[in-house]
């Protein structure tokens, strides 16, 4: 169960890696990524953030630059919530399938 707190520090970072993806665009190849989940651990030190990526031909490799930018997201992140935060949270980025998986179900429904 959630605390009060992990959820409003999730919200946070969800909605500025959300305004950073969506202003940075040129960097992961014109891939549009969005936020659609973050979670955050109890002792407050990992932010788990799963993300869509759309407009690509290959996410996988998308992901992978964004963990690779790992450093210079949290930093950016930081330099946000500099007067929200003490602490800047790891960042571990996941990819949200449950589009592709809804959209494969919808498929075979129609069949």
């Amino acid at each position: 169960m959630e605390s009060t707190r992990q959820h409003k520090i999730a919200r946070l970072i969800q909605k500025d890696l959300s305004r950073m993806f969506q202003q940075s665009q040129t960097l992961f190849g014109g891939a549009m990524i969005t936020v659609t989940k973050t979670y955050v651990t109890r002792d407050l030190s990992i932010a788990k953030i799963y993300l869509s990526i759309f407009n690509a031909k290959e996410k996988g490799g998308v992901l992978t630059q964004v963990r690779e930018h790992a450093r210079e997201i949290r930093h950016q992140l930081g330099q946000r919530e500099r007067n929200q935060l003490r602490v800047i949270h790891e960042l571990q980025f996941f990819e949200d399938d449950s589009l592709d998986y809804i959209e494969n179900i919808e498929n075979l429904l129609k069949h």
